[in-house]
This record gives C-alpha cells, structure tokens and sequence, in this order.
C-alpha cells in the first residue's frame, strides 16, 4: 500500500515537474515508463495550476480593474506552464497551415525557427482567451479558470491514448507507448471528481471541450498520420479556450 502510494506521488510529481515550472526536489532524468506514469495525473496537475489562477484572480479583482486581471491570468498561466502549451501550438499551426506534404509539415514543425502562421495563431488564441475571460461574469470566472486546465490536461490524455505518434523518435513518443491502459480510466475519474462538485454546467463544459480535443486530436492525426508532442499541446491549448466559450454558451 505503502510503496504504491509513494510510486504514485512520484509519477505526480513528474507530471508536475514537465507540465509546469514548479520544481519539486531536484531535477533528474526521467525515463520512457516515468514519462508513461505519469500521464494518468495530467488532470491533477491541471487543478493545481486551475487552482493557482483562481486565487491570482480572486487577489487581484478586489483592486484591479478586469482588463487588467486578466491580462495578468494570462501571463501567469504563460509562466507557470513555461509556455510549453503555446509552443507545441504554435509549431503545429506552422506545420499544418503551410499545406505542404505530410512529411513537410511534420519537418516544419521541428524547426526551431518561428513561422508568421504560428505568430497569427499564437496571436489570435491570446486574443480569443483575452476576450472570453473578459466576458465571463466575475462569479463565473473562478469555477471556470480551475476547469480550463483540468480539461485542457484530460484532452491531451484522451491524445496520448487515442492516437498513433506521428514519429518514431520524440519526447512525446515516450508519453504515448508507456502510458499504459489504465492512463484514460483514472485521468477521467481524476477529472470527474474534480469538476463534479462545481455543479452540472462545469460537468457539462468540461465534456464538450474534451469532445472538441478529441475531434482536434483526430483530424490532426488524419493530416500528419499521427500526432507528436506539439499536438498535444495544441490540443490542450484549443480545449482550454473552448472550456471559456462553452462556459459562455451554455
């Protein structure tokens, strides 16, 4: 009991440690059946961060105007996640809108260098985040900031264990053969269990923006033959804003 429990704080805590900036001990090198682990806590991870931002929100409504809240969310939630998300995001629109082969898109994606799609996709999704958390009611806001990672992090499970990798090699490919068949089940129940007690429509927004990875994660496998790690965090960034514009919707 004793040792199961200990290997699962450990496989949090590197989820934890790649997930964010937030370092827990020293750092090491984690290997294929860690990174595999670890997936199942995703969701977790995403309430850690969901949690972080509700309190930065809750401290600064009571003396900044809301323009200004939420310009510092967003730099916050860029800080803790090390913009790892908006990297992964902004290679994938480089590579998938230069409408070039399969195999051209998926070298694109690998350069290092910056493309003018991914600057006006990075661009436009700031603007969209910027604007739909401006629009949400103040007592909204809260429920909805611990949600957005939640569901963001269980979009990229539902990827992980979905879906092919797109390459042989790969910091992704690590997540996605090791992840094990237990990953999905106890990432949903992680999932459901933090957003059940913030009522229906939390429960309801949650879904649809998973829905909505889904069906992202699968026409990007359709058009690379698989996905890569850039996907994913494609994937967790478009459920993220989705969460918001679902939360406005309904």
């Amino acid at each position: 009991m004793w040792l199961a429990m200990k290997s699962s704080i450990r496989d949090f805590i590197t989820a934890l440690q790649f997930l964010t900036c937030i370092q827990v001990g020293p750092p090491g090198e984690w290997s294929a059946e860690q990174c595999g682990r670890s997936v199942r806590y995703f969701p977790l991870v995403g309430a850690a961060i969901g949690l972080v931002l509700a309190l930065v929100n809750y401290s600064l409504s009571h003396y900044l105007l809301p323009h200004v809240s939420v310009m510092i969310l967003l730099i916050t939630e860029i800080w803790l996640t090390g913009a790892l998300h908006f990297d992964g995001f902004m290679d994938t629109a480089d590579g998938i809108f230069s409408h070039r082969s399969r195999e051209r898109m998926l070298d694109i994606m690998r350069d290092s260098r910056v493309g003018v799609h991914a600057v006006t996709a990075f661009g436009v999704l700031l603007l969209l985040k910027y604007s739909l958390l401006l629009d949400l009611a103040p007592g909204a806001l809260p429920k909805a900031l611990f949600v957005m990672p939640i569901a963001g992090r269980m979009a990229m499970v539902i990827a992980i264990t979905s879906f092919p990798m797109a390459r042989i090699d790969g910091l992704g490919k690590a997540f996605s053969e090791c992840s094990g068949r237990w990953a999905f089940p106890v990432a949903a129940l992680l999932t459901f269990a933090l957003v059940a007690p913030l009522g229906w429509l939390a429960i309801l927004t949650c879904l649809s923006a998973c829905l909505l990875g889904f069906g992202l994660a699968r026409w990007l496998s359709g058009k690379l033959g698989g996905l890569t790690g850039d996907t994913y965090g494609a994937v967790n960034e478009v459920t993220q804003a989705a969460v918001l514009l679902f939360w406005l919707f309904f």
